[in-house]
């Protein structure tokens, strides 16, 4: 299937490396989150900066696989928002560009995000390759979340359309379409997430394979009869509500 004809979008220039004091490694810092699983995760200590930063950490050490080391460079910015930064990373060993997510975590309280992503497994949910905790100098706590890397938005697809004053082909909104009840049926149903954000901003789409993703369950709650309660911007609700 040809691509979306989304514009020129060259690459942005590789980061200058590091010094080799700006090279954040893992520090054992663990006693101050208690022993819950989703606290026994690497930290890593003095990780103010994004990009432009080696960000070491160590993954694995389950169910008898070895641990291993896994290096990633920040290289830029791609979203921020009042629950934190998402940024483009490549990893230094194979080479693959991932996404991570680094919102502030209060010491006290699992983060939800984390734990609904750990129950879902399908082809229209972004997923969830692992996490760390870093540190600031302020000692301020954050997790990472390490996500498969989606380029493009469907916000930013309607408004290439816009741009040049065409409509989305028909084609094109049947698949998208398509994509998005389906991963919303998948979450309602299999973990009974509600996602409670849909919006095009939150909806993923490779401009390649044109396969769409549901991102973004910060706001994300496990379905109850009683007391619901929904979040969303209204022009979308239909879409939330909808399987």
């Amino acid at each position: 299937m040809a691509s979306l004809p989304l514009g020129p979008h060259p690459p942005p220039p590789p980061p200058p490396p590091p010094p080799e004091n700006e090279a954040v490694k893992i520090a054992p810092r663990r006693s101050e989150m208690g022993d819950d699983k989703e606290m026994s995760t690497p930290v890593i200590e003095g990780n103010d900066p994004v990009t432009g930063h080696i960000i070491s950490t160590t993954i694995g050490g389950k169910n008898g696989e070895a641990k291993r080391t896994i290096s990633y460079m920040a290289e830029r910015v791609v979203g921020t928002g009042s629950f934190g930064i998402v940024f483009q990373a490549k990893c230094l060993e194979t080479g693959e560009t991932v996404a991570i997510k680094k919102v502030l975590q209060d010491r006290r309280y699992k983060n939800r995000e984390l734990q609904l992503m750990r129950s879902m497994d399908h082809p229209n949910v972004i997923s969830l390759k692992h996490c760390f905790f870093s540190t600031t100098s302020k000692n301020e706590l954050f997790l990472n979340l390490v996500m498969e890397y989606v380029p493009e938005t469907l916000y930013r697809v309607l408004k290439h359309y816009s741009n040049v004053g065409q409509r989305m082909p028909l084609i094109y909104v049947k698949l998208y379409t398509y994509q998005i009840f389906r991963g919303l049926a998948y979450i309602h149903t299999v973990p009974g997430v509600c996602h409670r954000d849909v919006k095009p901003q939150n909806l993923l789409v490779d401009p390649l394979t044109h396969q769409v993703k549901l991102c973004d369950f910060g706001s994300a709650k496990i379905l109850v009869c009683a007391n619901h309660v929904n979040l969303c911007y209204p022009f979308f609700h239909s879409l939330l509500c909808s399987k």
